[in-house]
């Protein structure tokens, strides 16, 4: 099963929105076992979001369009998708009615074009809102399926877990999990690291799975994530402790930390086993060393205060 992601939002393509959505579906896809293979955004376009959709679907089984299900001229979504399925947008009688209500209920008079949001592609399958206005949508095209959400982060949540997630595990026909680990270095640069590790790289390349990426990041190093793809957590685990191994046979002495464990935390640890404290004086930095030490939970047992100054 692979499933891509579209955005839809003139807004996100502004950069007046981080779509931080996608991340999150790519996550989940990823712990459900589900290959994504893209992640788009596009604007309020009705012939460009057709266009992205088909283009998507072409390499997909299955699309979550998150976006442009709200009341107002420039909410498409659905007439995108009623386009590319080749039907009619119907009005949805008991969706009208729920929303209806959900504006009585509030003591609110209900705006006429809140309508839209009850108008329904034929054939397609309701995904019931319980947080907000506007439902979501299960639209099969062929052997394939496109998933409408509303862009509203907790709404997206709830729908997709409740609904989206359950149907795309009984149309993939099986279970599996994608677990990655991420070991972060300090000491060496990206392309330093990948001549390092070329022999680790040329051996994945011929198993497949997992895989091996690197991430430049600043001031918290060079990550090495491995990722890997099996039946069950544990299975999983065990391929990505195996090329854990792997790699640090490579380039052991520079890997610091694993997954969220950065570089101050990691310090922090040494120094409480090592039964030591620190005190540290800063120029330049501006008290950037302690202020990274000081948001780690727990620092006060080791960190014992900075000097700040730019004249000693």
């Amino acid at each position: 099963m692979r499933c891509s992601v579209v955005a839809v939002g003139t807004e996100l393509l502004l950069g007046q929105i981080v779509d931080t959505n996608s991340s999150w579906l790519g996550e989940q896809l990823a712990a459900a076992g589900i290959d994504s293979l893209f992640q788009v955004k596009v604007g309020d376009n009705l012939g460009r979001i057709v266009t992205t959709l088909r283009a998507t679907l072409n390499d997909a089984d299955a699309i979550i369009i998150c976006g442009g299900l709200g009341p107002t001229h420039d909410d498409i979504t659905r007439e995108a998708i009623a386009e590319i399925m080749g039907v009619e947008l119907e009005l949805n009688d008991e969706v009208a009615l729920v929303i209806e209500q959900m504006f009585t209920a509030r003591g609110r008079r209900m705006p006429e074009n809140n309508l839209r949001q009850a108008m329904v592609p034929r054939g397609a399958k309701i995904i019931e809102q319980r947080r907000g206005t506007a439902p979501g949508l299960i639209c099969p095209v062929g052997d394939k399926v496109m998933y409408a959400v509303p862009g509203v982060p907790f709404e997206l949540y709830e729908m997709f877990e409740r609904a989206i997630l359950p149907d795309l595990l009984v149309r993939s026909g099986e279970a599996s999990v994608i677990k990655s680990r991420v070991l972060r270095t300090w000491g060496d640069s990206e392309s330093g690291l990948n001549e390092r590790l070329v022999g680790v790289i040329n051996e994945l390349e011929k198993v497949g799975n997992p895989t091996l990426a690197f991430l430049a990041s600043g001031w918290e190093g060079i990550k090495v994530r491995l990722t890997a793809k099996a039946n069950t957590e544990s299975q999983a685990i065990e391929l990505l402790d195996v090329w854990d191994a792997k790699v640090r046979a490579e380039v052991g002495e520079i890997v610091f930390g694993v997954d969220d464990q950065n570089m101050e935390a990691v310090v922090l640890q040494l120094l409480r086993d090592k039964k030591m404290s620190l005190g540290v004086a800063e120029s330049v930095t501006g008290g950037l060393v302690s202020g990274r030490l000081t948001a780690i939970a727990g620092a006060s047992e080791i960190f014992r205060g900075a000097i700040v100054s730019y004249d000693f």
